[in-house]
């Protein structure tokens, strides 16, 4: 919308591909895109609930209890919500970077839940997602997987051997 330019824009391949997930136009950093189907369905698709990792920087300074909380989950949306792992990165002037496990992709996921226990988001990076890490690629950039990193991918999203070696 808005004739935003997309992640699309940015690769200069022709061949279909489909991105594992989604970042909101306020988000950076890992996105993973594949022309595999069945592994995008089986990374997706919230019964296999694979970890992703983002990094938060929040307005405030949480307490331990706030913490708490986030794991134990808030409700949105008539559904629990909740963060699998969280913890404080670093804490100064204000301000709190905090890595966040989730095991669930629903819209906006991080920056509600952070900003119901009055923590807004003030920047949010997506670092991993499954055994896949962002490591220090620049922002804007693209690369191809490994063999390795693929096939790790794939033993992540419960496909089997034969699978592995078929695509």
């Amino acid at each position: 919308p808005e004739g935003r330019r997309t992640v699309m824009d940015l690769i200069p391949l022709t061949q279909r591909l489909y991105p594992v997930g989604r970042l909101d136009a306020d988000s950076e950093g890992l996105l993973l895109l594949t022309d595999d189907g069945e592994l995008t369905e089986r990374l997706t698709h919230p019964r296999y609930g694979h970890a992703r990792v983002y990094r938060v920087l929040v307005s405030g300074e949480p307490n331990a209890e706030t913490i708490e909380r986030w794991q134990r989950g808030v409700t949105l949306d008539d559904r629990k919500a909740s963060f699998s792992q969280v913890q404080v990165e670093h804490q100064e002037h204000g301000q709190t970077w905090l890595r966040v496990t989730v095991h669930e992709g629903r819209k906006h996921l991080v920056r509600r839940v952070v900003a119901a226990l009055g923590h807004p988001v003030q920047r949010l990076i997506r670092v991993e997602m499954g055994s896949l890490k962002l490591g220090d690629l620049p922002t804007g950039r693209w690369r191809y997987l490994s063999t390795g990193e693929v096939n790790a991918l794939r033993k992540d999203a419960g496909l089997t051997r034969s699978e592995l070696t078929s695509n």
